[in-house]
């Protein structure tokens, strides 16, 4: 197996144009283990730690952070945190200490795993995947789209995954997932919620309970339509938006839990997000009237 080292950007693009087979690696936290089980054999290792831009985000001119794809889950907690609250409680979620400081969001959209952790505080916040090849240069895909199966993605052999744009939360987000223990597990299945209120809307992200990660559109457009932003969580509509999430996850029986819990428990998830982040979203904007 070969290992190529790029300097710089444009060398990562030129390696993977000429070797497609080869496979990215940055914190390699996913990658090395299924080397090391013999799941996954690419042709060649492209490690991107040398190209120093991946590790840097900025605020654009538009509002949105722009997120190096080689930004570790620690700093995206310690320096985003405020900005970007629910991927930063997915984030925590994440191994150990040992495991944030070296992986990435970039590589959890690399893998496409349906039980990524970064994935439906992503779709919920309206994450944009920036990507690029030598010979076609920039795609913007919005997250609903990137995600095409289990482990596939919308990026083409000869692209790499360069950043993920998202702008900073409007209203309350949350990260709620189930696992056989408290830490350093692969999700049972998760749920994210992000309200953003000056749109009168609710993003929501699924994890690990359909052979992708998913927005729950129908509950989305259900809140959509009946949530009253001035008033105080309606018993019904909270019930009714828990069914509808749990409706929008196609669930398999495996090791970690079965396709009925998995539905039960994205509904429970469901229901307590949307408690949690409606009661922020209330407590902020009763004092700011007071005030």
């Amino acid at each position: 197996m070969e290992f190529l080292r790029p300097a710089t950007w444009a060398e990562a693009l030129e390696a993977k144009a000429a070797m497609p087979g080869a496979a990215p690696i940055q914190g390699g936290t996913d990658m090395m283990v299924e080397i090391n089980f013999d799941v996954h054999r690419p042709d060649a290792l492209l490690d991107l730690n040398r190209v120093a831009e991946l590790a840097r985000w900025t605020t654009e001119e538009d509002g949105r952070l722009r997120v190096g794809a080689g930004v570790p889950y620690a700093r995206l907690i310690a320096e985003l945190g405020d900005r970007l609250p629910g991927l930063a409680q997915a984030a925590r979620t994440v191994g150990s200490p040992q495991i944030r400081n070296r992986g990435t969001v970039g590589g959890n959209l690399g893998a496409a795993s349906p039980a990524g952790d970064s994935h439906p505080p992503l779709l919920a916040g309206d994450a944009v995947i920036e990507v690029e090849s030598a010979a076609r240069g920039v795609r913007m895909i919005p997250a609903a789209e990137f995600y095409l199966g289990v482990k596939r993605s919308a990026l083409r052999p000869d692209e790499l995954i360069r950043a993920f744009w998202m702008s900073p939360a409007s209203g309350p987000q949350y990260f709620s997932k189930v696992g056989t223990r408290n830490a350093m597990v692969i999700a049972v299945c998760s749920f994210a919620i992000a309200l953003h209120p000056g749109e009168r809307r609710v993003g929501t992200g699924i994890g690990s309970a359909a052979p992708t990660p998913r927005r729950a559109v129908a509950a989305e457009e259900f809140l959509a339509a009946e949530l009253d932003w001035d008033a105080r969580l309606d018993p019904e509509v909270l019930r009714r938006f828990g069914e509808l999430a749990s409706e929008a996850a196609s669930p398999i029986d495996d090791v970690r839990g079965t396709a009925g819990y998995r539905r039960h428990a994205i509904g429970v998830m469901a229901r307590r997000t949307l408690t949690w982040a409606w009661n922020e979203f209330r407590s902020g904007h009763l004092g700011r009237r007071a005030g």
